[in-house]
């Protein structure tokens, strides 16, 4: 993406293929010898701090009850100053049932408004106050750098969603673009469906075959983004149906908003889609049947992201989750795939009701039966 601002997405996406495919994957195919060889390359780190429940089954344990992972994607821009905050760029709640035979995601809007708690790094202190939800990350990270930074920061946000929201997290991931890059190099791109004509705004191609960036872009008046066509460059669309994504194809449709009639919310359900396509692709037979392959997918995926598994061992999360395919993992619709404006907040947005309620199902595990109610919320691919 050429725009100087990186557009958000779901590097969630990595993610989530890498805490639950990574380890349902692993155990399936490698037994717990391979497994512990595959991710010695997995960074880890406490990233949740005071805020998650790391202690309450820590080391080598049978996993029981209900689990929640909290996903945070960053992009940070090119030359960007490393003692400058950088937003989170995708929230997602990954809840695990206590039935171990499903996930749900559920993306948190970045626009959220939200009361952020006051918060002391070691470096800068946050006095706390209202402000969109991505803050609490740069807020929690504000003068540090490194894995320092990404702790603070990710304790911050947990900190937040508890608070206002009563979630807590049992484990969580951290991931950034440049190495997702990596991963989907690895797997060769993903099979999915691309649910509307989507126009890229980053990759065009000229009259000689040239690939150049097709819209210029710049900030409206009222605060939103505006794009002036490149004269003489074709937009690269992806039409619907369902398709082999090459790499560069897959990563660029994951990223599109701006030409998207609901926006964040259109793009949000893409990366959700994409979770999936990744996850399944990680777990497909060409993948557990050949254990080399594998070793070089986990590889990239440990230089990619960092991972706080919560005190509890890896090859243990794998072992609960074996059960878990790429078709268990349902993707879920907050404010119902539309922005919600947040009244007096300018371009901030709130939780309608009924995604208030959906967030109190997976605080209390009633997660299944709440969507068994409220089906419509249940998005496609």
């Amino acid at each position: 993406m050429s725009s100087p601002k990186a557009p958000s997405w779901a590097r969630l996406c990595i993610v989530l293929g890498t805490i639950l495919t990574v380890l349902a994957g692993a155990a399936i195919v490698a037994k717990e010898a391979l497994f512990s060889y595959a991710l010695r390359g997995v960074d880890q780190q406490n990233l949740l701090g005071d805020a998650g429940n790391q202690g309450r089954q820590p080391g080598h344990a049978s996993l029981t009850g209900a689990k929640n992972i909290l996903l945070v994607g960053v992009d940070a821009r090119p030359g960007q100053d490393p003692n400058e905050p950088v937003r989170s760029d995708s929230i997602i709640i990954v809840h695990i049932p206590a039935s171990y035979d499903a996930a749900f995601l559920v993306s948190i809007p970045r626009d959220t408004w939200v009361r952020i708690p006051a918060y002391d790094n070691g470096a800068r202190e946050y006095p706390g106050g209202n402000d969109k939800i991505n803050a609490a990350f740069a807020y929690g990270g504000s003068g540090l750098t490194g894995p320092a930074a990404r702790s603070r920061a990710v304790e911050l946000l947990a900190r937040t969603i508890r608070n206002v929201w009563g979630v807590t997290f049992d484990a969580a991931g951290i991931v950034d673009f440049t190495g997702f890059q990596q991963v989907v190099n690895v797997l060769g791109g993903v099979d999915m469906y691309v649910d509307q004509e989507t126009t890229s705004v980053s990759i065009g191609h000229n009259s000689r075959g040239g690939t150049e960036v097709p819209f210029r872009q710049y900030t409206r008046d009222d605060g939103g983004q505006g794009l002036d066509p490149v004269p003489g460059v074709t937009p690269v669309v992806y039409h619907v149906g369902y398709q082999h994504l090459e790499p560069w194809q897959a990563l660029d449709y994951v990223r599109q908003r701006e030409t998207l009639p609901n926006g964040d919310y259109d793009r949000q359900r893409h990366q959700q889609q994409f979770i999936k396509a990744v996850f399944k692709r990680m777990l497909g037979t060409d993948m557990l049947t050949n254990p080399v392959r594998f070793n070089k997918v986990v590889e990239v995926v440990g230089k990619a992201m960092t991972i706080d598994s919560g005190g509890i061992d890896l090859a243990d999360w794998a072992y609960a989750m074996r059960g878990v395919s790429g078709d268990d993992v349902v993707t879920i619709k907050t404010n119902e795939g539309t922005f919600n404006q947040s009244a007096g907040h300018g371009t901030a947005e709130d939780l309608d009701q009924k995604t208030v309620n959906l967030l109190t199902a997976v605080r209390t595990d009633q997660v299944t039966g709440f969507l068994a109610a409220h089906p419509e919320l249940v998005a496609g691919g």
